[in-house]
């Protein structure tokens, strides 16, 4: 079984499961485990990207070299994604009459995610692998979970995806602070048609909608008691660095989050990539959210932001 990968969140996901030894090809933005960086690359940044199209160009030459088996992308639309129609075209002229399967995974919800390592696991031949690793994922989102109390009304949580211009959170990362105890009323999750109060064990049908852009005062007048600084794509000390250009604004000390020092900057690759890494995401949420630090997970890369 010969494996390219060409999303960040499919290649964790083949590590997760013990594929890494068939991933023959990755992304350019695959930068992790540490195993995978000696693959070939086999995409770049478009030089001018135009949303909502795909932001990635795709080496088809390089990809026929390789001759995989099973192509891993993610969605059809954003700054790391790969035009559908060129990846088709590139499958369909691989030599010999070999024909890869393309499996698309565009998770919007945290059981979307959990379902693509099954999806994965059965079009590489782990499925019984990727079976006990959502086994084990799910019991420690679960784990993590039970320290929530479902009784009180808890914080409200700002979660910034972009800072320049702003952007709150969306998908599952709303899903995540909920069911971690905050309230993010900018973007809040609802009930599926026909799911009641989606509550308890019917969480999972309660879904939010895609990260929206909102203006500064709008965010501020949200008065969000916890902020969470996670810019999209960023390193931590990318997210550090706009952090500290957002506390020169305005609005920065009217917010009762600055004004208490609940701020954290997060690594923007943790909870903007739909994998296995969501689930240290959670724990370290309920863990900051509640002020329970034993829950963090060991190396989970954040930092709070200081009082001024």
């Amino acid at each position: 079984m010969r494996v390219v990968s060409l999303a960040p969140s499919a290649t964790d996901i083949v590590a997760r499961i013990g594929g890494i030894g068939r991933l023959v090809g990755r992304s350019h933005a695959c930068d992790g485990p540490p195993q995978v960086l000696d693959r070939p690359v086999l995409t770049a940044p478009c030089t001018s990207y135009d949303p909502p199209g795909p932001g990635w160009t795709l080496d088809a030459r390089r990809l026929a070299e390789l001759r995989p088996d099973v192509v891993l992308t993610g969605g059809p639309e954003g700054p790391g994604s790969i035009d559908p129609g060129s990846l088709r075209d590139a499958v369909a002229g691989m030599q010999g009459g070999r024909r890869a399967e393309i499996v698309a995974l565009s998770p919007d919800t945290i059981e979307g995610v959990l379902d693509d390592h099954l999806t994965v696991g059965r079009a590489i031949g782990l499925e019984e692998e990727a079976s006990g690793a959502v086994f084990e994922l799910r019991g420690r989102w679960l784990a993590a979970e039970s320290y929530v109390n479902p009784y009180t009304e808890g914080p409200v949580v700002g979660f910034l995806e972009c800072t320049d211009p702003l952007a709150i959170a969306g998908l599952w990362t709303v899903q995540m602070i909920e069911r971690a105890g905050g309230r993010h009323p900018l973007n809040e999750t609802v009930a599926r048609p026909c799911a009641g109060a989606a509550a308890g064990m019917q969480a999972g049908q309660r879904v939010a909608g895609p990260s929206i852009g909102v203006p500064a005062e709008v965010f501020a007048a949200s008065r969000p008691e916890r902020l969470i600084i996670a810019p999209r794509g960023l390193s931590l000390d990318q997210a550090v660095a706009q952090a500290e250009r957002l506390r020169a604004s305005a609005w920065w000390n009217a917010l009762p989050a600055a004004q208490s020092g609940r701020v954290a900057v997060v690594d923007g690759r943790v909870f903007s990539r739909p994998g296995p890494g969501l689930v240290d995401a959670f724990a370290w949420l309920v863990g900051w959210i509640n002020e329970r630090p034993e829950l963090v997970p060991v190396g989970f890369p954040w930092v709070p932001l200081d009082l001024p």
